[in-house]
């Protein structure tokens, strides 16, 4: 694949997956294996309030493509198949769950060294299509992206963006919701494995007057234990404590309290991932 700049859904997806990723309120479990023959194998269960799901996960790799099948407790089977360089600078995605025979979906993806466009569209008589289009390099990129009902004839979505990328930091300012909310992140690492940063991400709804301002941070207590922490304007505080106990296997803990209400009792999550 190209040097050139990333999908329009990577604007601001460092910000995004510091704010978010691992934070939950739910007890969830899951173990890897994999076998001589490279196919890997994983099966998670879930807890989430009175609810108890689970899956089994299976991926496999051939060549140039990639097998994904999820098998999930109410009987749906997802398949993924990933093709890469089916064509120069190109990957295809195609996708869909039994038994909703309308869930099957077709992607393409096409990477240059200054642009990078892809095209979706769902497998049936009239398809969502969605499109997006990003233009620069690895350091700065513009980037667009929208939707089409072909029933409706009408715009699902039309959103823009832009992100500049540095070694030790991130700016990226996203418009969304056709044109009603505006998004800015900034990420800054302070060490050059990148395992401790901070950031700030400011959300603006213009049809209701909403403001959102967050600001988080992770640190490397060794290189094995993070802590992340994280509060917005509203008062919701978030924080989350990872250690490594054997090499790709992370036990997390989260927990989020509301500052403004202390009379209520704060949700704690955990998480257990084993991988060989």
């Amino acid at each position: 694949m190209s040097k050139g700049p990333g999908l329009f859904a990577d604007i601001g997806k460092k910000a995004k997956d510091l704010l978010t990723r691992d934070y939950n309120t739910d007890q969830k479990f899951s173990i890897s294996t994999y076998s001589a023959s490279g196919v890997a194998l994983t099966s998670t269960a879930l807890k989430k309030g009175g609810v108890h799901a689970a899956d089994v996960a299976t991926q496999y790799k051939y060549k140039n493509a990639l097998f994904d099948v999820k098998i999930d407790t109410d009987s749906s089977v997802l398949t993924t198949v990933t093709f890469t360089e089916i064509l120069p600078s190109t990957k295809a995605i195609a996708s869909f769950k039994v038994p909703d025979y309308n869930s099957a979906k077709l992607e393409v993806q096409y990477f240059h060294d200054h642009a990078t466009v892809t095209a979706a569209a769902a497998l049936k008589q009239n398809p969502l299509i969605d499109i997006t289009a990003t233009l620069g390099s690895p350091v700065i990129s513009f980037g667009a992206e929208a939707g089409y009902d072909t029933t409706s004839k009408t715009f699902t979505k039309y959103n823009a963006g832009i992100s500049v990328t540095k070694p030790d930091a991130c700016l990226s300012v996203i418009l969304g919701d056709k044109g009603d909310s505006v998004k800015a992140s900034y990420l800054h690492h302070f060490d050059e494995f990148k395992r401790t940063a901070t950031v700030g991400e400011v959300y603006r709804k213009f049809s209701t007057n909403e403001n959102t301002i967050t600001v988080g941070g992770v640190y490397a207590i060794d290189h094995s234990t993070t802590v992340k922490a994280k509060l917005n304007n509203h008062g919701t505080l978030g924080a989350l404590f990872q250690h490594e106990v054997m090499p790709k296997s992370l036990v997390t803990v989260s927990s989020e309290i509301d500052t403004k209400a202390l009379e209520k009792h704060p949700r704690f999550g955990l998480s257990l991932a084993l991988k060989p």
